[in-house]
């Protein structure tokens, strides 16, 4: 009884720890940004303050480019014709600029939080 009581439970926590990730993933608005002839589009991005948001960054040009932005703190190289994931906040309300290392004349953007 204790061995069948033993592989319940352990059952039961691995399905909860298989579970949990789904769950916080499932929380996180996602927002896609492509990128397109060394532009972002859109290149401006509204989010609600104090939420964590999920950016899926898709480099549609046959070169690589890097979402770089000083404000979020972050940086990612995105491969060509490939895709990358930033997550960014929670964040109070303001302007966080945002740009492509190696296009940036062009590949300009803003997250505007309220």
């Amino acid at each position: 009884m204790q061995t069948i009581l033993r592989l319940t439970l352990h059952h039961f926590l691995l399905a909860m720890l298989i579970g949990l990730p789904t769950m916080t993933h499932a929380e996180n608005p996602v927002i896609t940004i492509a990128i397109i002839r060394g532009r972002f589009t859109p290149d401006q991005l509204e989010i609600p303050a104090d939420t964590k948001v999920k950016l899926l960054i898709e480099n549609q040009d046959d070169t690589p480019e890097e979402f770089d932005s000083f404000d979020l703190h972050r940086e990612v190289l995105v491969h060509a014709n490939s895709s990358a994931v930033v997550y960014i906040g929670p964040l109070p309300a303001g302007r966080y600029r945002f740009e492509g290392e190696f296009s940036p004349n062009t590949a300009q953007g803003v997250v505007i939080v309220k």
